[in-house]
């Protein structure tokens, strides 16, 4: 089991951290994030420092101890650095552009898919080929990254499609003619 609950958060400078009967409030350059917290979790904030204590020591009161403190560590560097992701398009005319608050992209289909873009993200295309998401929530520039990529999952034959540009694409060898028996 996971002993990451234990460790404490340091909050930076230029953040404000707010407690409310059981939600967390992050405040910084980048936003603001909100999350709410079961009750069997306290969250103490004191000294520029963050720590959280369970209830008991069962398994699941466990789980979510290491699961907010995630959560409420994520937020912090969220607000401070922010988060990005990096899609690859790959294929014979397949692009991305951005139109305003519209994420255009040209896969293959017959026609264009047009993704609207969510409030509290930014979305840019520095080539054709490439999409660079970036936010202050984790989650949500993660999910946005995986609804495009479900758009035009990589093709294991020739790597046409879009993929995380740290992703591994395993690449299946096609057939070869002419190499069977006389």
């Amino acid at each position: 089991m996971s002993r990451i609950g234990r460790k404490e958060i340091i909050v930076p400078a230029g953040v404000n951290v707010s407690l409310e009967g059981n939600v967390v409030t992050v405040k910084g350059p980048n936003g603001t994030l909100t999350q709410e917290v079961d009750k069997i979790i306290t969250v103490n904030i004191a000294d520029g420092k963050i720590s959280l204590t369970r209830a008991n020591d069962e398994n699941k009161v466990k789980a979510k101890h290491g699961l907010y403190r995630a959560l409420i560590a994520n937020m912090v560097k969220g607000v401070t650095e922010g988060f990005s992701k990096t899609l690859v398009i790959a294929g014979v005319g397949y692009k991305a552009s951005v139109k305003g608050d519209t994420l255009v992209l040209n896969l293959g289909y017959s026609h264009e898919n047009e993704v609207k873009i969510e409030k509290g993200l930014k979305v840019e295309c520095p080539s054709q080929t490439e999409i660079k998401i970036s936010g202050a929530n984790k989650e949500q520039v993660g999910q946005f990254a995986s609804n495009i990529r479900d758009l035009r999952r990589v093709e294991p034959y020739h790597g046409y499609g879009v993929h995380y540009s740290d992703e591994v694409v395993i690449r299946k060898v096609g057939k070869t003619a002419g190499k069977g028996k006389k």
